[in-house]
């Protein structure tokens, strides 16, 4: 979203480390691996250069839903029959200065392995997904007396439903209407919304996308009128994500007001933007020897930040850091 942050391009960007745990995947080049099954993302060039990184084998932890089992492997998991790689050895021998964690939602033990990893060699945490660590006071004082940056949590789109969802309550508000109630249903067909389908997994992604829009409704707004979350897998959507939004509201005289809308955006890319800034961001703070988590990056790019914010001024925030006026 930022073609220059800090003198670095989005091309600055160097894959020295690949972790996964399919058959399909492990022990591939990375540039071969993206495109291997179940990825079925949308393709902005269909062919890459070549990328010699091989992909290691994680250990599996609880990255895998046991209901992943009953779906054809084409939607789901081959798990490689090889033994686990030492991440934090790997990322030490790379020198990788960044990793980003798009585990699975619910993977909370392998999350927070990630994590550690990072910790132990120096390398800042850009945490996509809904388990708590850089919103999380404990962990964030680990990576600021280890003198490593970190993101998080649980990334948010570029133009999502998530942003959209808090650009209309913010306009309803700001236009002195009541918001009283509200929901977000999502709909898609990758192995994001297939792992989704275990409702055991959810809490924190529930949470994380409640909290999103609740931070920007009044303190006494009743919880049971917002509805925020994952709804269900259809196969045939693939990486698309279906969202649908409501807003009920009360205007001058209590004049009601309901508005209904239907967003389709491509599921993966939609992060990619956000995420090739907030690297750039957290290479810039090691740059800087700045510490802990970055709260202007992590309220423009993420829906569970450590400190949120509104989003204009998370992006006003974003251009002080990206200039130096703010160390965060």
């Amino acid at each position: 979203m930022h073609p220059d942050i800090g003198g670095y391009g989005p091309a600055d960007l160097e894959v020295v480390a690949a972790f996964d745990i399919d058959a399909r995947k492990v022990g591939r080049p990375v540039s071969e691996a993206i495109f291997a099954p179940p990825n079925c993302c949308y393709r902005i060039i269909d062919e890459v250069p070549e990328i010699p990184v091989p992909v290691q084998m994680a250990p599996v932890l609880d990255g895998v839903s046991p209901h992943m089992a009953h779906y054809p492997p084409e939607q789901t998991f081959v798990v490689a029959q090889a033994p686990p790689v030492d991440v934090a050895q790997v990322l030490k021998n790379t020198g990788a200065e960044v990793l980003l964690n798009y585990m699975p939602v619910g993977s909370e033990e392998a999350a927070r392995y990630y994590a550690q990893c990072c910790l132990e060699a120096g390398v800042s945490f850009i945490n996509c997904m809904p388990t708590f660590i850089v919103s999380d006071p404990g962990w964030a004082a680990r990576f600021t007396a280890a003198g490593i940056p970190v993101v998080g949590d649980d990334v948010k789109s570029q133009l999502g439903a998530t942003i959209l969802h808090r650009t209309l309550v913010q306009l309803f508000r700001k236009r002195g209407l009541t918001v009283d109630r509200s929901y977000q249903l999502n709909v898609g067909g990758n192995t994001d919304f297939l792992n989704m389908l275990n409702r055991d997994r959810l809490a924190t992604k529930k949470r994380s996308k409640t909290e999103a829009v609740s931070s920007l409704l009044p303190p006494d707004f009743e919880p049971n009128n917002l509805h925020v979350g994952p709804s269900d897998y259809v196969p045939w959507q693939k990486d698309n994500k279906v969202a649908f939004l409501r807003i009920e509201a009360r205007g001058f005289g209590g004049f009601p007001m309901h508005l209904e809308m239907r967003l389709s955006v491509e599921d993966s890319p939609n992060s990619g933007g956000c995420m090739i800034d907030a690297v750039r961001c957290a290479k810039l703070a090691r740059d800087r020897g700045i510490a802990g988590p970055l709260t202007s990056i992590s309220a423009y790019t993420m829906k569970h930040p450590p400190e949120p914010m509104p989003d204009d001024e998370a992006a006003r925030r974003v251009e002080e850091f990206i200039q130096g006026r703010r160390e965060r």
